[in-house]
């Protein structure tokens, strides 16, 4: 598919992050497409997950900007879904799987937090189509990892946002997990015109599956369509080696 240039869905200009000393992101520039499914590439410690919490307002950034669908970010998150690492989640809470997904109808419910009988169906629809309808009682404690993943991809897709952000949504996964879980981030895509920006780390993957990416170590390194960006000069540059893939985590599997 052709990504749609003319308003992105995400972009920074010269953001620059530190911690302490130690500069995480140093001067990047990146433009991640509407309509397209796009990827952030780097090796261990290249500031990918910093990227996408700077962008969003979630860590301060020193210098730089972030806009979403052409807004400052910090005006437009309404329309982001954001999925972090599952380091992140306290696993042990006390909440169902349908208790988590219903978070993504909080802002619609407004304060009281009152879920609607049209919230009920979202809700619904988001579990069953990331195939975790027979868990929706379970805690999230209980689940396996590509479940948990499931789950908070399903949370992502009850907000209904135009724009879908994911920090390492694979990790943990089997491979048929993480080819359903692609399908699904490709449909949403194709047929309903979202914007899916995710950290990935397996450039097989990114090679077949996604349209744009950025190539990232501390700076950036090249950010543009797949085919042209993804050379072996850049990714020598990016990593000190021609090519550099990594196999799919184990996890439970799910066909959908």
């Amino acid at each position: 598919m052709a990504p749609a240039l003319d308003i992105p869905a995400l972009e920074v200009a010269h953001l620059t992050v530190s911690y302490g000393s130690t500069p995480a992101l140093w001067d990047v520039d990146a433009t991640f497409p509407s309509g397209a499914m796009s990827a952030i590439v780097g090796p261990n410690g290249s500031g990918k997950s910093t990227l996408i919490a700077a962008a969003l307002g979630l860590v301060p950034s020193d210098s730089g900007r972030s806009t979403i669908f052409g807004r400052p970010a910090k005006e437009a998150m309404r329309r982001v879904a954001y999925v972090p690492q599952r380091e992140s989640v306290d696993w042990d809470f006390p909440i169902t799987v349908r208790e988590v997904v219903e978070m993504g109808r909080y802002a619609e419910a407004g304060w009281l937090r009152r879920i609607s009988r049209s919230d009920r169906a979202i809700v619904d629809g988001a579990i069953e189509r990331v195939g975790m309808a027979p868990y929706s009682r379970r805690q999230i404690g209980q689940l396996s990892g590509g479940q948990r993943q499931r789950v908070f991809i399903a949370r992502a897709l009850a907000q209904e946002a135009d724009l879908l952000v994911f920090d390492e949504p694979f990790a943990g996964v089997d491979a048929r997990t993480e080819a359903a879980l692609l399908s699904l981030l490709a449909q949403l895509r194709d047929r309903e015109g979202r914007s899916v920006v995710m950290v990935h780390h397996d450039l097989q993957t990114v090679r077949s599956m996604v349209d744009w990416v950025l190539l990232l170590n501390v700076r950036a390194i090249a950010c543009g369509p797949v085919a042209s960006t993804m050379t072996p000069d850049n990714l020598r540059r990016v990593y000190g080696a021609a090519d550099i893939g990594a196999p799919a985590a184990e996890g439970a599997a799910w066909v959908p």
